[in-house]
């Protein structure tokens, strides 16, 4: 089991920055990767970012790319989610999975463990 917490979330300006967490707990030792998601109102959930358990490789939803970095700290056991140029149609609950897994899924299927996600607002 791998528990999983967000935090950093709330209401932001467009174009300011924000920088989500997403701690870890329980058996981290095995290798997962971590997924950002996020679920507007009215909307499905979509995948906003992905890294491996090496944090060497990283993907992102056309929509963030270029304004969203995805990082990790393994010995912290959090993963992160900076988020620069911010915009309203980034308001959303935001999630983080994880899937364990070398690999670097993209789909909220593949990933077993969920947190109970975090408001981001973004103010036009």
């Amino acid at each position: 089991q791998v528990q999983l917490v967000e935090s950093g979330g709330g209401l932001v300006q467009t174009g300011d920055s924000l920088r989500l967490s997403c701690g870890a707990s329980g058996r981290t030792s095995r290798a997962y990767a971590v997924g950002w998601f996020r679920q507007a109102p009215g909307l499905e959930r979509e995948f906003v970012s992905a890294i491996t358990w090496s944090g060497e490789t990283t993907a992102y939803a056309d929509s963030v790319k270029g304004r969203f970095t995805i990082s990790r700290d393994n010995a912290k056991n959090t993963i992160y989610l900076q988020m620069n140029s911010r915009k309203p149609e980034d308001t959303a609950v935001y999630f983080c999975a994880a899937a364990v897994t070398v690999l670097l899924p993209r789909s909220g299927y593949e990933y077993r463990y969920w947190g109970q996600g975090t408001q981001v607002t973004v103010s036009s």
